[in-house]
C-alpha cells in the first residue's frame, strides 16, 4: 500500500460536530457550532472546546465561564450547519432555525431541548493556541433525554443518530461494531 505526505493539518477525523450555549452577563443567549473538542479526563469529568477569539459567542463564555455543549442528531444536522456559518450578533439563531431554549441546572445557560444530550461546563482555563483559544472545562451536569435511553438506563448511540463533521461533510454514525474488550474476551 502506498502512501503520501500532506502539508502539517488536522486530519483527526471524524469528530462530534456539537453545538455550544452560552448566555453572557447580560442574559443575552447564543448558539454557535464547535468541532473542536473532545474529552480530556474523567475523574473529575472535563471536557474542552475550542474557539476563535473573534467570534461572537467567545467573549460570553470567556466572562461568564460557562456553557453547555449539546449533542447533535441527524435531524440537527441543518441547525447545526446553520449555527456554524451564521453570527449570532445579527440573529437570535435559536429562533432562525426553530431549536427549543431550556435551562441548565448547574449553571446560567441554555440547553437546545432538541439535543439528547446537554453536558453543562465551568470554565477552569483557557490555553491561546494560535488561531483558536482552548476553553479547558469541569462538567458540572449532564441531561440526558429519556427517550434515548435503553431498558437498563444506557444511552442508546444508535437510536440517538448523532452526528460527526469530516472535512466540511456531515455524517450520521452507523451500527455498532463492537464492545470495549470484545477482542480479548474469552468466548463462552
Amino acid at each position: 500500500m502506498s502512501k503520501k505526505s500532506w502539508k502539517p493539518g488536522n486530519m483527526l477525523y471524524p469528530l462530534p460536530a456539537v453545538l455550544v450555549t452560552c448566555r453572557d452577563k447580560k442574559g443575552k443567549d447564543n448558539v454557535l457550532t464547535i468541532a473542536w473538542t473532545g474529552t480530556i479526563c474523567s475523574d473529575p469529568a472535563m471536557l474542552y472546546i475550542s474557539v476563535r477569539p473573534e467570534r461572537y459567542s467567545y467573549p460570553m463564555i470567556k466572562e461568564s465561564g460557562e456553557f453547555v455543549v449539546n449533542l447533535t442528531t441527524e435531524n440537527l444536522v441543518k441547525a447545526t450547519d446553520y449555527c456554524g456559518v451564521r453570527s449570532g450578533r445579527d440573529e437570535d439563531k435559536f429562533q432562525a432555525v426553530g431549536l427549543t431554549k431550556g435551562e441548565a441546572e448547574k449553571i446560567h445557560a441554555p440547553i437546545i431541548m432538541e439535543s439528547p444530550v446537554n453536558i453543562e461546563c465551568r470554565v477552569k482555563d483557557i490555553v491561546p493556541l494560535g488561531s483558536h483559544d482552548m476553553f479547558i472545562a469541569e462538567v458540572v451536569n449532564v441531561q440526558v433525554s429519556e427517550e434515548y435511553l435503553d431498558e437498563k438506563g444506557t444511552f442508546d448511540l444508535a437510536k440517538a443518530k448523532l452526528l460527526a463533521y469530516s472535512h466540511g461533510r456531515y455524517y450520521g454514525i452507523g451500527e455498532q461494531l463492537g464492545t470495549f474488550g470484545y477482542s480479548v474476551r474469552k468466548k463462552g
